[in-house]
């Protein structure tokens, strides 16, 4: 039997929960048929562990970014730097996006200002060097939207989509994809899984954002990459769809969104 391919669009296998069994999530990941993990930056602290871990290995692959979340943490000169990186060749080779970037207004007191400022910044640089962006939207789709507007032929993701439908189809007809993951496997999340069932698959991508979002079969417990095919088999199901179909499609949408 033929085994099913997918790639994990989202994850943030540089943080700290892997460090002490990293090469063995990225061993049971192959094993379920994982065949390229995204590996999203944060942080610009963080950049330079991600450049080692996908130099690495030929499944990790790089999307360096400044988090809306990690406000406090970033600098002006961060920007430059981040520029800088994705100048040189031999970090462009294995890197697929600008991300993860975004705006997320569901934090508390959240400095509106500056996360719209950063992000900008950060998709401009995405124009420059003709890269697609993950982006982190929370509370925020609207302004989010708005702005993609003005980068015409701009494209990318939106991690964890948990928008509307109306939302939904505005990002798919700028070009963009949605991801989802971990959530959409819980029977309470109906709102969510309902859209599931109407959006075009052509437009899907699945993610873990490991080591966040488990899916329900791991509530509560540390995420990682070999639970993706979760994800694929519920959408099957929602859908009355083979996981085979899922996993093809979704596939390619990775591959074609970020080069692969």
């Amino acid at each position: 039997m033929t085994q099913i391919h997918y790639i994990d669009s989202h994850t943030h296998l540089d943080f700290a929960e892997f460090d002490a069994d990293r090469k063995q999530v990225i061993q049971r990941a192959k094993a379920a048929g994982i065949e390229k993990i995204v590996v999203s930056a944060t942080v610009a602290k963080r950049w330079h562990f991600i450049t080692q871990m996908v130099a690495e290995n030929p499944m990790l692959v790089a999307a360096y970014g400044l988090h809306p979340m990690f406000i406090d943490e970033h600098e002006e000169q961060h920007l430059e730097q981040l520029g800088n990186l994705l100048a040189k060749p031999q970090i462009r080779q294995k890197t697929v996006a600008v991300g993860e970037i975004g705006l997320d207004y569901f934090i508390p007191n959240p400095d509106k200002e500056a996360q719209l400022r950063l992000f900008l910044q950060q998709l401009e640089i995405a124009a420059e060097y003709q890269l697609p962006v993950i982006i982190h939207a929370r509370k925020s789709l609207d302004i989010v939207l708005r702005e993609l507007r003005r980068f015409a032929g701009l494209k990318g993701s939106i991690h964890s989509f948990s928008g509307s439908e109306q939302q939904a189809r505005q990002l798919i007809e700028l070009g963009f994809y949605l991801g989802f993951g971990g959530p959409v496997t819980y029977t309470r999340a109906t709102k969510l899984r309902k859209l599931l069932t109407e959006l075009p698959l052509s437009s899907i991508l699945l993610e873990t954002d490991s080591p966040d979002q488990p899916d329900a079969s791991h509530y509560a417990e540390r995420n990682e990459p070999a639970y993706l095919p979760n994800i694929a088999k519920t959408i099957a199901s929602l859908r009355g769809l083979t996981i085979n179909e899922v996993a093809q499609q979704t596939l390619d949408n990775s591959k074609r969104l970020f080069g692969l």
